[in-house]
């Protein structure tokens, strides 16, 4: 085996792998984290596990920001602490799985917007309907509660569609809509 063709080849393979840690350290944004996150994240999925001091090692970064952009990524579900037996520092690895980290964030995020808006459409409705119903009210202002009730029924619509859809998503029926390939 020649010595320099090796050391070239593993230019190419760190090359390579830069090229997709670049990527997604600017995508992550998506997913509601900071690019420092993201270079964790993408830095981490070529690695079967690391602990802060690794990954600080490797990324250059302070062990305070790096271990709160770990707590962030596992938040998210996009890291995962792993035990390692016989070392008292925590250990982590990246989700592999793009379809797993795409659904638990997306998920959430989604469960929580429908959670938020449909407990502010239960509150406001019943304010509306109050003042819809009081006759002792001018007409123009039960009109316009009238018609902020009938806006927000129909939001609910999207609502629904979008708690079906989360369900689809952690059910894996939605699979059998749009395949793996």
């Amino acid at each position: 085996m020649d010595k320099a063709h090796n050391e070239r080849a593993k230019e190419k393979l760190e090359y390579a792998q830069d090229q997709v840690i670049e990527a997604i350290s600017e995508t992550m944004d998506l997913y509601g984290v900071t690019p420092a996150a993201g270079r964790i994240y993408a830095t981490m999925y070529f690695k079967d596990q690391m602990n802060l001091d690794e990954m600080r090692e490797e990324l250059g970064m302070s062990k305070p920001s790096m271990s709160t952009n770990v707590r962030k990524l596992q938040q998210i579900e996009m890291v995962k602490k792993k035990f390692q037996r016989g070392t008292r520092k925590h250990t982590y690895a990246a989700e592999k799985d793009f379809f797993h980290s795409f659904m638990a964030y997306f998920c959430q995020m989604w469960e929580r917007e429908v959670k938020l808006n449909m407990e502010a459409i239960a509150k406001a409705e019943k304010l509306l309907l109050e003042i819809y119903e009081d006759e002792s009210i001018s007409n123009d202002i039960r009109n316009e509660a009238k018609k902020d009730y009938d806006l927000l029924n129909q939001s609910k619509v999207y609502y629904r569609w979008l708690e079906k859809l989360v369900e689809s998503i952690r059910t894996e029926e939605i699979y059998t809509f749009i395949p793996k390939e």
